[in-house]
């Protein structure tokens, strides 16, 4: 599957035909100031929550391309109010055929709420099955026992997690997750963006490593194949 990174938690899978883009926070990522979100071309956009750094850029590439957003249902309805006319629920424990293969919500340990402060539903992760192969992503969350349930619903090819620590999993918790998903390949996101949650790539790679693991860690714009 091909995979680009914009920087922070968004990134894009080409799985069944499709180009499904996750969290954009691109325009307001000064680390991704070379990419222009307009030339983004992409069917779906899931979302995993609704803090700005995940959602910031979801209703202008979503009106660009006339792409479906998929999110719980405090998202579907926010997004829905804010004139994207594609839209779609899909809450923890929930899953739905798309014209790409299946999606399902999977649980998230993380807070979530709107720019304003309001209420923006759960955090959640989602698993998918593709003709091209399955993956997971997990959101924003912490190290948590329900990541087992995935690999008994779908046999993964890859992961992306979160390795940034502070207000996520970092980088020895990461691994301990992809130990529970069954997966050796790991796309890591949710670092660097801001001070705190800067880390060290050589070394996060390196005790990836050490686990038996490969941590993919691709350049803001950069496509890689997993």
């Amino acid at each position: 599957m091909k995979i680009t990174y914009y920087g922070h938690s968004c990134f894009s899978v080409v799985a069944g035909g499709k180009t499904i883009l996750f969290d954009p926070f691109i325009s307001g990522n000064e680390l991704a100031s070379g990419i222009n979100p307009d030339d983004i071309k992409v069917d779906y956009i899931f979302v995993s929550h609704g803090h700005f750094d995940h959602s910031h850029d979801v209703v202008r590439i979503a009106n660009n391309n006339d792409a479906m957003v998929v999110g719980s249902w405090e998202l579907y309805t926010h997004f829905g109010a804010q004139g994207v006319k594609n839209v779609h629920p899909l809450n923890p424990g929930g899953k739905w055929s798309f014209d790409f293969g299946i999606a399902k919500g999977t649980a998230a340990v993380h807070s979530s709420s709107f720019q304003d402060g309001s209420y923006a539903g759960v955090a959640e992760g989602f698993a998918f099955k593709t003709e091209d192969g399955n993956f997971y992503y997990s959101g924003d969350t912490a190290l948590t026992l329900d990541m087992t349930l995935v690999p008994k619903w779908v046999k993964l090819d890859f992961a992306a997690l979160p390795i940034g620590d502070v207000l996520t999993m970092g980088i020895e918790d990461a691994i301990e997750a992809a130990k529970l998903l069954g997966v050796t390949h790991v796309l890591g996101v949710h670092y660097d963006t801001f001070g705190f949650i800067k880390v060290d790539k050589a070394a996060a790679i390196e005790a990836f490593r050490d686990a038996g693991l490969t941590l993919h860690l691709p350049e803001i714009g950069e496509s890689i194949t997993i």
